[in-house]
């Protein structure tokens, strides 16, 4: 039976991210399925302000960012050996995946 396989990747570098995407879209094509993707979905931008010191100079302040970027693939016609493939794929660490049938 067909089915549609709708993976998320989450990461905090883009590049690990895209090259994650790429492998998991290249293991689905030669599966025999069909993929859309991967598209980049919005950057999720985190800011965090700090006093630099703890009691004097309140208004020297510093930020830090952190951003997670996001991407969706969706892959159709996927068959029983595409889902189990899917499942036992390893990704790099810093990268969160969640596939959903």
């Amino acid at each position: 039976m067909a089915q549609r396989m709708r993976i998320r990747l989450r990461s905090y570098d883009h590049v690990i991210l895209d090259r994650s995407a790429k492998e998991i879209a290249e293991l689905a094509k030669k599966t025999g399925a069909i993929v859309a993707g991967p598209v980049p979905l919005p950057t999720k931008r985190r800011v965090y302000t700090v006093l630099r010191s703890t009691f004097v100079d309140k208004k020297s302040r510093e930020q830090f960012e952190m951003r997670i970027h996001k991407r969706l693939i969706d892959i159709y016609g996927a068959d029983d050996k595409t889902i189990e493939q899917m499942m036992n794929i390893e990704l790099p660490a810093g990268v969160d995946i969640e596939i959903a049938l």
